[in-house]
């Protein structure tokens, strides 16, 4: 039993006598400054999740949050956060950019009103001004879920309010906003004493889509083992999350103070359900489903192969 010690103990010293091995450097671009939406990168981060798999991870907010997938595609940074409508939009305009992920698996988009206003239905929008931040897709998602009770893009007036969604609703510069954050912006209006009412892009014809996703250069992945290692460890965090959202709550906020306010912290609640469990996992018949819907929506010319541009890394 002695002689089991000692060799154990001499093991030991033998472990703690080797260099630390060296980590691989991996740079990741958010879609946007640091919230809830973020959070199995952050908590991975905070408790050494990426650190166990060898590799030192850059987390870093853009200055401009449609910068990332074209920085990946120039190859300034290694991968990025971004959306799955904007992939496919982007790979159709020949950005060489690659689905390795996902962070968020359900949508997040929607359509926001006030409860306590005129609009009850989808139906109550005809003549009504619809606030909207970025054309294109959400225009496609508006009109695809106004045309399912009768009405088109036309039966409404389109007003830019540049990212101050909420504010403009409440301000009563327009009766709806198309873009809002069901995780956000419902909490945002909650907290301002004026709850709003959200209707959903999936419930009213809109095939269901990942709402953040991760995105790397699509000639760069092939050999690549930091890739699947960080999505283990995004997996490892999202898990914990789950099981421990307390703990992995204060690690979120952990020298962030920001994030601890009551709009935060309800988002991180509305958040945790919506993060896929199985980050690397790809439905490749819900990719090419959303494909169609927007090459029927003219935001794409053709529904290209899922391999080309969605990924599973091995």
């Amino acid at each position: 039993m002695k002689r089991t010690f000692a060799a154990a103990a001499l093991a030991a010293g033998l472990l703690t006598a080797l260099p630390a091995a060296a980590q691989d450097k991996l740079s990741v671009l958010l879609d946007w400054f640091v919230n809830p939406d973020h959070a199995p990168l952050v908590v991975a981060q905070e408790k050494g999740f990426f650190k166990d798999v060898g590799l030192d991870v850059t987390l870093t907010a853009p200055a401009d949050p449609n910068d990332p997938p074209k920085l990946v595609a120039a190859g300034q940074a290694d991968l990025a956060i971004s959306y799955q409508p904007q992939l496919h939009i982007q790979v159709g305009e020949g950005l060489p950019l690659v689905r390795v992920g996902t962070l968020v698996s359900t949508p997040l988009n929607s359509v926001v009103v006030l409860r306590d206003g005129p609009v009850k239905t989808i139906k109550d929008l005809k003549g009504r001004k619809i606030g909207f931040s970025v054309g294109g897709f959400e225009d496609a998602l508006l009109g695809a879920m106004l045309e399912k009770h009768g009405l088109t893009l036309k039966d409404v007036e389109l007003v830019n309010v540049n990212f101050s969604l909420s504010p403009a609703l409440l301000a009563g510069q327009v009766d709806a906003v198309v873009g809002a954050f069901r995780n956000f912006e419902l909490n945002q209006m909650d907290i301002e004493r004026h709850p709003g009412r959200a209707f959903y892009p999936e419930e009213e014809g809109v095939p269901a889509y990942d709402e953040l996703i991760i995105v790397a250069h699509k000639d760069k992945i092939a050999g690549d083992g930091r890739i699947k290692r960080f999505l283990d460890a995004v997996e490892r965090a999202t898990l914990y999350i789950l099981n421990h959202p307390e703990e992995a709550q204060a690690a979120f906020v952990k020298g962030r103070p920001e994030l601890n306010d009551d709009l935060n912290r309800r988002a991180w609640a509305d958040t945790l359900p919506r993060f896929s469990h199985s980050p690397a996992a790809l439905d490749a018949a819900r990719y090419t489903r959303f494909a169609e819907f927007l090459k029927a929506r003219g935001l794409i010319k053709t529904v290209e192969p899922v391999e080309r541009y969605a990924v599973v890394v091995k």
